[in-house]
């Protein structure tokens, strides 16, 4: 037998108005919140980038994105370990930032596109060049390490 003797529909709108009353009387105030949400995004994205452009320069190749058969040497270390393209992974965590900090889902899920057309127009031709120029090594390298994280 149940103890119960209120109907659960009647036990949920009790608890929508009870909701409704609580947050029109205890308005919080998530803009500081979301702030800090985006600034940190923002920072893990210039982070990435920075220690992406700081690897090449210790291995005095080119940073060029848009001529990367004038690479002279595989950049595999420090960043490089966790992602073959950290810098397009900061350039995404900077976008992601940025949609967090215009509090809009669908700004983020534009990030989806940056994604799909660096992959496509930017990545792919990299790692063609890339194969070309270090062979097995790079092969190898990319079999070790994600495109992205």
């Amino acid at each position: 037998m149940l103890n119960n003797k209120i109907p659960p529909v009647l036990v949920v709108l009790f608890f929508a108005g009870l909701m409704a009353l609580i947050a029109h009387y205890s308005v919080i105030d998530f803009s500081a919140f979301i702030t800090y949400i985006a600034v940190i995004f923002v920072g893990i994205g210039v982070i990435f980038c920075i220690a992406g452009v700081v690897s090449f320069r210790l291995a005095k190749t080119t940073v060029n994105p848009n001529n990367p058969e004038q690479a002279s040497e595989l950049v595999t270390k420090g960043i490089y370990r966790i992602s073959r393209n950290p810098m397009y992974v900061g350039f995404a965590f900077i976008l992601l930032g940025w949609g967090v900090w215009l509090m809009s889902i669908w700004a983020i899920i534009c990030i989806v596109g940056f994604i799909a057309y660096i992959t496509q127009f930017q990545i792919i031709p990299e790692e063609r060049a890339l194969t070309k120029i270090f062979g097995q090594q790079y092969v190898d390298y990319m079999n070790r390490v994600r495109r992205w994280l």
